[in-house]
């Protein structure tokens, strides 16, 4: 099930973050490098954009995804994360969370949305060319923003082509 995050799912969203970051991932980020997790409503849902979570079951949440309002035009899909045991076609937890934030960056009006990745998370790069986006230059950025992993991709999806 996939909800519009509010408060009470804060802490359990923080320990979804780190652990794949960090557990999984080993890209070894703190929840300090990465404040929008620590203030979601005023770096997600105050500004006009929005965070999502999905939930197992038993209402715990197993997946995340936020999109960040830069411009009137161009949007950052943020802290896009799923449990391990979660991921996949057979649950689509993922393929869920994704198209909630596609849907709702569509009727925003956003023309683009770009996300940065971890290089060692080749796992979410075939997922994100698989819906559209495409690798661009750190230097093709269409705004500056910041993010915490040096040694991320960069992807860029153009939703004047209509693409999902």
């Amino acid at each position: 099930m996939i909800k519009i995050y509010d408060d009470r799912y804060k802490e359990e969203v923080i320990n979804l973050i780190l652990h794949v970051q960090n557990v999984e991932y080993n890209v070894g980020i703190s929840a300090e490098e990465q404040p929008d997790i620590l203030d979601i409503e005023s770096n997600y849902l105050n500004n006009g954009g929005n965070f999502w979570v999905g939930l197992n079951d038993q209402g715990e949440v197993v997946g995340s995804i936020g999109l960040q309002k830069k411009t009137n035009q161009v949007a950052v899909l943020k802290k896009f994360f799923v449990y391990k045991n979660y991921r996949g076609k057979e649950i689509g937890i993922g393929a869920s969370l994704y198209e909630v934030l596609f849907d709702f960056a569509k009727k925003q009006g956003f023309t683009k949305i770009i996300l940065d990745t971890p290089s060692k998370a080749t796992r979410s790069h075939s997922f994100y060319k698989k819906v559209g986006f495409k690798e661009i230059d750190k230097e093709d950025l269409p705004i500056q923003y910041d993010y915490p992993d040096r040694n991320s991709l960069i992807f860029e999806l153009d939703l004047s082509k209509g693409a999902c």
